[in-house]
């Protein structure tokens, strides 16, 4: 078990961040760490046979050629599955294929006084907040327990079964928990002895990424996670973090949510994708992958969805 000190210089994201290579070391998968500049993480995954998948997740944009040839040389000529933290449409031109086009991030700025935060709040929002405060709502902090046993978790996995989607495995959070202790923080409301909604935060360097959370009917009714995301955001600034990684939207199939999210002053951000590349291919895919360049590229003047009422 390993305490880092919070590091503000540190900006990278949770799945590049030396914390979340100690949890994937603790489950048994330890990464595969690249040295080079910039450095990366590469989770493995080794096929009957011998063959080894590489893949790469939210990593700073190859800057060219030479870049593409140092992972090559590092990663040998098993397939990879490169995930870029932005846009990265010029990767069709080397042999990368397209596999996904770019979601949709959303970061919440945490620089800056309360006041100025507090004035980017969409109005609604604004005033769904002043009532949570105004209410019987309670909120306290402390560090995650690495307890599979723990409420949260547990009515994280039959929120997921219920609504058909899937996070991290529980044993990563666990290991997170575990290995880097206070930097997976859990807010929760409650009304008297009575929790009604918690959220789970996970610290990384200058960044805090939201994990999972949940509530109840008297959660919602009293907006308990309008109060504790903007109660996190403050302590999370207080402690030197510049922004608040809310993750993906998508306002075709969850609406709601992406209302809650932008409404909260989260600035969209587009992603760079998924790309397929197997490097003894060469570039003898570059035809086929410039056919879907237009799809990972941002639309010309792209600032991110508009912002909806809430």
């Amino acid at each position: 078990m390993f305490d880092i000190p919070h590091d503000t210089t540190c900006a990278l994201p949770l799945q590049q961040h030396p914390f979340f290579a100690m949890a994937l070391s603790a489950c048994g998968r330890p990464p595969l760490m690249l040295d080079e500049a910039p450095a990366r993480l590469v989770m493995r995954r080794r096929f009957k046979g011998g063959l080894t998948l590489s893949m790469l997740s939210r990593v700073q944009v190859p800057t060219g050629p030479d870049d593409l040839e140092q992972l090559r040389i590092a990663l040998g000529r098993g397939p990879v599955i490169l995930s870029p933290d932005a846009p990265c449409p010029e990767l069709a031109g080397y042999g990368l294929v397209p596999l996904m086009t770019p979601a949709t991030l959303v970061e919440l700025d945490l620089t800056g006084p309360e006041q100025t935060r507090r004035a980017r709040l969409h109005p609604k929002w604004r005033n769904r907040l002043r009532q949570a405060e105004q209410s019987p709502l309670r909120v306290t902090r402390c560090a995650f327990p690495a307890d599979p046993g723990h409420w949260l978790l547990r009515a994280d996995t039959l929120q997921q079964r219920r609504r058909g989607y899937r996070t991290w495995p529980e044993a990563l959070t666990l290991a997170y928990a575990a290995q880097a202790p206070e930097q997976a923080q859990l807010f929760t409301a409650q009304v008297g002895n009575r929790i009604v909604a918690a959220m789970l935060f996970l610290r990384h360097g200058a960044i805090a990424t939201y994990h999972i959370g949940h509530t109840n009917t008297e959660g919602r009714a009293l907006s308990a996670h309008t109060l504790l995301l903007w109660t996190a955001a403050c302590w999370l600034a207080e402690q030197g973090h510049l922004r608040l990684d809310l993750g993906l939207i998508d306002t075709q199939r969850a609406p709601g949510l992406a209302r809650f999210k932008l409404g909260a002053g989260a600035t969209p951000r587009r992603l760079g994708g998924t790309w397929g590349w197997w490097p003894p291919l060469g570039r003898a895919l570059a035809p086929l992958a410039r056919l879907d360049r237009a799809r990972m590229e941002p639309p010309p003047g792209w600032t991110g969805p508009d912002r909806p009422c809430i």
